[in-house]
């Protein structure tokens, strides 16, 4: 054999050492690493249902559907928000709607009776931005925080929301997504 071909077979043969080594490295990190991203999605939902009924001191029951997803969980479809003697508060959720460039995912809360939105929060997209990204700020979050159930639309359809200037499509994702997410939990708590 000559002298090339054995440095190339040592220096193929580092390459590879280095990759099993750093393969094993990585799936010995991302068991613990998994478990605390699944403690932190948790944590963070919980954070955000709080900000929408934070009487409930975190006092929130899933409420799970029939479909089971990849992890082997049911799904939630929705929370009941309790108070401190176990009585039903309000409800709060997260739907994910079309927004006019991606997915919106919008966070919600309604009171136990369905008369008032308790307040919302968009925690992803990707609309347009200087647009439909005004969707996550205060002036637009604000309309959504006690306002009757029956004035969620738009102002220009009769409602009390302001849709965002040049985002129209945006501002009614996020109603649409209040409005049929509530729809979706009165009727499966009737």
């Amino acid at each position: 054999m000559s002298e090339s071909n054995k440095e190339t077979i040592v220096v193929v043969g580092k390459i590879v050492l280095i990759s099993v080594v750093a393969a094993i490295l990585l799936g010995i990190t991302y068991v613990p690493t998994s478990v605390q991203l699944k403690i932190n999605e948790e944590n963070s939902r919980v954070a955000i249902l709080n900000e929408l009924i934070p009487e409930s001191n975190n006092n929130f029951e899933p409420v799970e559907g029939a479909v089971i997803n990849e992890d082997g969980d049911r799904e939630v479809l929705y929370y009941r928000a309790k108070d401190a003697s176990g009585n039903i508060i309000g409800y709060a959720f997260f739907k994910q709607q079309r927004g006019s460039q991606s997915l919106i995912i919008v966070a919600g809360g309604v009171d136990s009776s369905f008369t008032t939105v308790r307040g919302m929060n968009v925690l992803s997209h990707e609309e347009t931005p200087g647009l439909g990204a005004k969707i996550i700020e205060p002036a637009f979050r604000n309309q959504f925080t006690d306002v009757p159930l029956a004035s969620l639309s738009l102002s220009n359809s009769g409602g009390s929301i302001d849709a965002i200037t040049g985002a129209t499509i945006s501002s009614k994702a996020v109603v649409d997504a209040l409005n049929s997410k509530i729809s979706e939990i009165k009727e499966a708590e009737k």
